[in-house]
Formats: C-alpha cells, structure tokens, sequence
C-alpha cells in the first residue's frame, strides 16, 4: 500500500480517518511496531484508544497486526492517554499505543506511541525510525494473543490516593467536550470531595457543543457563563484526550497555561525551593518573574510536551507545563501530562486558602499579550525562515533566545517567532508593559519578516 510520509508528525501519526488512516494501514502499523519492539527485546504492548468513532476499526487493525508478530496485547479499551501513560506504570509494561487525534476535529484520528517504561511517548526521528521500519516491510511473524484489562478503577485510586483536599469546600464546572475525559473526570473528583457540575460530560464523538480543545477561548464561553450561573469557584475543561487543561476562574476569566503553572509553583516551591524552573518560550514574562520572586531558577525551553518532559528529567524539575495546558507534575506524581491530576492538584491549592482565584493574579505585573498569530509557510519553507529570522534580530543587535525560533527581547517587552511542530505554519506572540509597546514590536518583526522575504 502507499504509506503517506506527511502523517508521521513530530509527536505522532496523525492524519483523516478512512483516507490517510485505514484498517489496513493500521495492520501494517501493528505489524511494524510489533517487530519494532521485539528488536528491542520487548514482547508485550498496551492497547487503548479514544471516543471517536473510527477507532473500533483502527484498533481493530491494528490489533491484528501486533498479534501476528507474535506480541501480547493489553485492551484497555476506551481510556484517555494518560490513562495509558499510568497502565504502563500499572502493569510494568513500556511498549503503548494511544489511538487518539487528541484535539483534531472529529474526522481525524492517529497514534501515540511509546516504547521504553522510563519514557513517555516517543517523538522527532523516533517517529521516523517507525516510518523507515514501515517503508522497509521486514517483518516478524509469529503466533500472538490478546487479553482485555480494565484499569479505570486502579486509575481513579491512585489520584484519590495521592491528592487529598484540604477543609474548604470547593464547587467547579467540568466540562469534558463531549469527548474522551468524561471517562473518568466527574467521578474522580466528586471521589476527591469537591462538588461537580458536569457540563457536555456524555460522551459523542461528532463533538456537538464545542471543539475539544480549551486552550481556545471560544471553546471555553459555555464553561465561563456556567461558573458564573452557578456561582462556582472554578471551571476545568479538558480536551479530546484528556492530557490538557484549560482553567476559567470564578468570574469566567481565563487561565492559560502559563497563570495555571505560576499559580501552581507558589505551592509546589516549598517543598522544592531554589528548584530549577522551565519557561516555554510562548509564556509570558509575568510567570519568568514570579519564578524569580520564589526563588526558583528559570530557563526558557522550547515548545513540546516530550521535549519539556526530557528537560525535566535532565534537570531535576519538580513541575513544569505548557502554554496550551500541558501540564507536568513530577513531585508528587510520575511526570506525565495528566489533565485530571492537574485539576485535582489545582482543587487541593484552592481547598487551603480562602482566596477566590480570581485574586489569585493581582499581586502581579500586568502585560499586554496577544493570542498566537499564526502564518501558513510550507513545512519544507517555515525551519529556513525561522533560521533567517534568528539570524536578522541577532545581526540587529537584539538579545535573542534561539532555544525554539526566535524569541526576541524588547526594552518594555518580547516578540516571539518559531515554527510549528504540527502544521505547515509559524507562530508568532507579542507581550509588552502596553498596546502602544505591543504595536512598536509588531512593527519591528514586520519590517525584519519583509526583509528576510525579499
């Protein structure tokens, strides 16, 4: 069959269900991810996948695949992907695929995939060392099984076990899209003790309400008119797979990623003071300051949750997160991007303390920021701009943070320009101390992009 290169993205396979992703595409996959960890001397795989309706026969396929290299294969079946991440922790297990397109829309579809237990899902030139292994076509024949394995129970136990709230009582709005967190969401955190309005929390995988993605402020109004309705102290929504948060605070504001992680440092840092930080290179310069204030030591990193992971390990970084609500707890849990713990956690801070979390922010610096403005460049074009552009602020004399595109720093504020990882895009965000400096380095990065176009 004719294997499309373009779906083997930097974090996963990834592309339209029935066209770029068949059950037959998805046999050959099992086939060669089943050889793949044999070489690597592993004879067992988990198996789980999300809500959305091509996954009975991507599982399918896939399933037989893996079987006819000879492997075990664990069903989990319906599960978000951490809830993966925490089966390979559970049966000892390392090898997992996740069939998941996370927050694509509803026709899309893909594969996470993991390997060794200390790791989590693999990215960058693994993800094309599967592809070669693909194009190759050697593969191991043999005589598998398979057995289904529920973990839901064991999962929902080891958050209850490992967060326990504090005396105040706390009411939140959870909304899980209509999609794959509505697994096990409302139950946890009811368990947990707080009380829960579920909002679009039945599962329907042509996501009727809104696109599962709460790092986009339109996908979260109907969280933030709830909270307000009902008077709740937060709101949580999740996204398809249950791995990001998206946070509204009591008067429907809300929190991205980067407020999520300053808030949250605040309690993680006594236990960990003078702990090494990370700032993804899209977060703002108010939580690059409050890390200074705690007495944490900050560094930028660049965007992507396995690469933040592997920095955290390098590191020895307690906690860390991303802009679109990846969320990284290793203090106190197992350093995978888990929405559901990172609530959880989130209730615990707000159960010990009487401050609403819309005070939560105001004893900070207030920043002009602008959302993500994004530019279709061809994938084989967006890596050379970016590497022209690095060079251009450089050349200006600029103080340049080149760990992901550039990052260029400003009198009263920075301007950030990088490229996609998912897409044929680059991305660009401006902060500064108001909407007149804002304006003056959007004009700066114009006049540097039209000059680098010439």
């Amino acid at each position: 069959m004719e294997i499309n290169k373009d779906i083997f993205r930097s974090y996963d396979i990834r592309g339209i269900a029935g066209i770029d992703l068949t059950e037959e595409f998805a046999e050959l996959l099992g086939k060669t991810f089943g050889s793949y960890i044999q070489d690597r001397g592993e004879k067992e795989v988990i198996v789980g996948h999300d809500c959305r309706e091509s996954a009975e026969y991507l599982v399918r396929g896939l399933e037989k695949g893996l079987i006819s290299t000879g492997v075990k294969v664990y069903n989990i079946g319906m599960v978000t992907t951490p809830m993966v991440y925490y089966a390979r922790k559970l049966l000892k297990i390392g090898p997992a695929i996740q069939v998941t397109a996370s927050h694509n829309p509803k026709e899309y579809n893909g594969f996470k995939m993991c390997v060794e237990e200390e790791n989590e899902s693999i990215y960058g030139d693994r993800i094309l060392e599967i592809y070669d292994y693909m194009v190759r076509g050697k593969f191991i024949a043999g005589n598998g099984s398979k057995e289904d394995v529920s973990i839901k129970e064991a999962y929902i136990e080891e958050i209850t076990k490992r967060v326990k709230l504090g005396n105040r009582k706390i009411k939140a709005v959870v909304d899980c899209a209509n999609a794959t967190a509505a697994v096990a969401t409302v139950e946890t955190l009811e368990k947990l003790g707080a009380e829960i309005i579920p909002l679009y929390c039945d599962i329907d995988p042509t996501f009727p309400n809104h696109h599962p993605d709460p790092s986009i402020e339109k996908n979260m109004v109907d969280l933030a008119n709830k909270v307000k309705e009902t008077g709740a102290d937060v709101g949580f929504g999740f996204d398809g797979d249950g791995d990001r948060i998206g946070i509204v605070d009591d008067k429907g504001n809300m929190i991205f990623g980067d407020m999520y992680m300053l808030i949250m440092w605040r309690e993680v840092i006594k236990n960990h003071p003078h702990a090494n930080a990370l700032v993804e290179v899209k977060c703002s310069q108010k939580l690059w300051d409050e890390l200074e204030k705690l007495g944490a030591k900050p560094e930028f990193v660049r965007t992507g949750n396995p690469y933040i992971k592997a920095k955290m390990k390098e590191k020895n970084v307690p906690f860390s997160g991303e802009m679109s609500g990846h969320i990284f707890f290793r203090d106190e849990y197992y350093g995978f991007d888990d929405a559901l713990y990172a609530a959880a956690r989130f209730l615990r801070m707000m159960s010990n303390t009487d401050m609403k979390v819309s005070d939560m922010l105001k004893d900070t610096k207030n920043y002009v920021t602008t959302p993500e403005i994004t530019k279709n460049v061809d994938d084989d074009k967006k890596f050379d701009m970016i590497e022209k552009a690095v060079n251009a602020f450089k050349m200006l004399g600029y103080n340049v943070v080149d760990v992901d595109g550039a990052r260029v720093i400003f009198e009263n504020g920075w301007g950030l320009i990088r490229a996609s990882n998912t897409s044929p895009k680059v991305t660009m965000r401006f902060e500064a101390t108001s909407e007149e400096e804002v304006e003056k380095i959007k004009k700066e990065f114009e006049k540097v992009l039209d000059e680098i176009s010439k």
